[in-house]
């Protein structure tokens, strides 16, 4: 069973270019009245027994927050399987008795509060390797629980093997996807434009109406 002893270091991946968004750092933009990583920091930090965040960008504002932040070892901007490897390394280093990393995305400011519970409880009852959560029958690849003995495979994986996509790494192990229902909000909405952000807005407002 999950509990307050198992200790699970939480990734904050806001390592991407942001095409769709004018390449700006998603992770600043406002919403809601804050930054758009405070909304994932405040919902996923009391899930974790500690927080980083993966991010090749220098900035300043990011770096007030007081968390270590862990650029990819491997250049070329490979995706979020380099921050996860970048992340694994990290946590092997300065945490070594730490067996798993819980990863979000910094654009789904809806998280659910019980993700990395849910997550945990559902490699214990399928025993498999990892957990990836699904919303409306999509999987959300990103957002996981993983082990970090996979460090030595994923580095092969990415360096070896040229592989990028995380749906074609994870098929080599066993997967189990906890399903997120939900009435209103995908927990795991993501922003991936200024309409996305628009929407977020009024998801707030009706949220807050609710309240």
């Amino acid at each position: 069973m999950f509990n307050n002893s198992t200790e699970i270091v939480g990734v904050i991946l806001s390592g991407g270019l942001s095409r769709r968004m004018g390449n700006r750092d998603k992770s600043l933009l406002p919403l809601a009245s804050k930054p758009l990583f405070e909304h994932v920091l405040d919902r996923f930090s009391p899930q974790c027994s500690s927080v980083i965040i993966s991010s090749n960008s220098h900035n300043e504002q990011l770096s007030s927050y007081q968390l270590p932040i862990i650029k990819d070892s491997l250049e070329g901007f490979l995706g979020p399987l380099a921050g996860l490897l970048a992340s694994m390394e990290w946590v092997q280093k300065h945490q070594p008795t730490t067996q798993w990393i819980a990863t979000v995305p910094v654009d789904t400011p809806f998280l659910p509060t019980n993700l990395v519970s849910s997550l945990y409880q559902s490699i214990q009852d399928n025993h498999s390797t990892i957990a990836c959560a699904v919303s409306n029958k999509r999987t959300h690849p990103v957002i996981g629980l993983w082990p970090v003995k996979l460090l030595s495979d994923l580095r092969v994986a990415l360096t070896e093997q040229d592989i990028r996509k995380i749906d074609l790494w994870t098929s080599h192990y066993k997967v189990s996807h906890p399903d997120f229902s939900y009435k209103t909000i995908d927990p795991f909405f993501n922003i991936n434009c200024n309409e996305d952000l628009t929407q977020a807005e009024v998801l707030f407002n009706e949220l807050g109406k609710e309240a």
